[in-house]
């Protein structure tokens, strides 16, 4: 009778380790962050409040006592604010579409902190503490230092309301400031955005995909690739330049999976890409979250514009759209990803007949 005793006993302390077990991988792979976080103060480094923008230099916002922002703009009007995407990979010039806007629109670019010409706060990460590593990455340069800087930003410009046009995963950091802050936005206009409101993503996975696109003599080294590009913990262990190196050679992989894309985007050229910033949105994400809800609140009306040969399936745009209340959907015939570059002049149309509309 003693022994079956023990041996229950014995059972429920290997359960309740078990699940304990279980709840904490749960919580460390789930997301760090969550949309309202900002509005509740949860997980600031920073107060969104920016600091004083006195004797700080041209082309420079002051975000933090320790980051500034580059920017530039072009055309002149109705004040737009691009999200970049990549994630990390900075705009250097204007879309070609803003050539056919810029009489009636100041699109305003700008490098997101931990890319670009803006500061990059963390160039190594110090000690061994896992946890604590991805809590700095997450509070330095993740999706709530993302979404917080287009706060700031705003604030800094003095406008109640942004136009906010995102990008590929800039679309994904404008839908979730829209999320946070809806009284603070006019309209979104979101290219080619990266469908991550859900993950694991039910529509599908953009790896995998681009995988059955490969030449098969790629195929070896991309597996590899991803293998390096998904291991988190041994990220965290090395440099800026080496972190931004990797990303870059995603670049390389989406263009020759790709079915169109200008050339002029080759991410060979390209050397100012982040590194520690992308994994930190990547940690912020978690490997399982669910962000619709949030984004069923936005109010702001939203442009959705796909581009038909984008390697991103037509129904993965669409389902993103689906996801707000107002939106409008346009497919841009043969345009790639980036169809802002190879199709300027419908892209222009589009983005005119809605915002003209508002």
């Amino acid at each position: 009778m003693r022994l079956r005793k023990w041996t229950v006993i014995a059972a429920t302390v290997v359960l309740i380790l078990a699940v304990l077990a279980w709840f904490g991988y749960y919580a460390l792979m789930g997301p760090m962050y969550r949309p309202g976080d900002l509005r509740a103060g949860r997980g600031l480094r920073e107060p969104l409040q920016p600091p004083s923008q006195a004797g700080v230099g041209p082309h420079m916002w002051k975000v933090a006592s320790d980051i500034e922002l580059y920017h530039f703009e072009d055309g002149s009007g109705e004040d737009v604010l691009t999200v970049h995407g990549g994630p990390g990979f900075p705009h250097h010039t204007s879309w070609k579409a803003n050539a056919a806007l810029a009489d009636r629109y100041r699109f305003i670019y700008y490098h997101q902190r931990g890319c670009g010409k803006s500061t990059r706060p963390i160039m190594a990460l110090q000690g061994n503490n896992t946890y604590q590593s991805m809590q700095t990455l997450n509070s330095t340069l993740g999706l709530g230092a993302q979404v917080g800087d287009i706060e700031r930003i705003r604030r800094i410009l003095g406008h109640d309301k942004l136009i906010l046009a995102g990008h590929s995963f800039g679309a994904f950091i404008a839908a979730l400031y829209a999320a946070e802050f809806p009284e603070h936005v006019k309209a979104l206009v979101l290219v080619s955005p990266a469908c991550l409101t859900v993950l694991p993503n039910p529509d599908g996975d953009l790896f995998a995909l681009m995988r059955t696109k490969l030449p098969p003599e790629m195929l070896p080294e991309y597996d590899r690739f991803y293998a390096q590009y998904f291991d988190f913990n041994s990220q965290l262990k090395v440099n800026e330049q080496q972190l931004a190196a990797l990303h870059r050679r995603f670049g390389v992989f989406y263009l020759a999976a790709a079915p169109a894309g200008p050339p002029a985007l080759d991410p060979s050229g390209v050397v100012d890409n982040g590194g520690f910033m992308p994994l930190a949105v990547f940690l912020s994400m978690g490997k399982h979250h669910d962000y619709s809800a949030a984004l069923h609140a936005v109010t702001a009306p939203v442009l959705v514009i796909h581009g038909g040969k984008d390697l991103q399936p037509r129904a993965w745009s669409e389902s993103f759209a689906r996801l707000f209340t107002r939106h409008r959907f346009v497919e841009i015939a043969g345009a790639g990803h980036f169809s802002f570059e190879d199709h300027p002049a419908e892209f222009a149309g589009a983005v005119r007949g809605f915002l003209s509309k508002l």
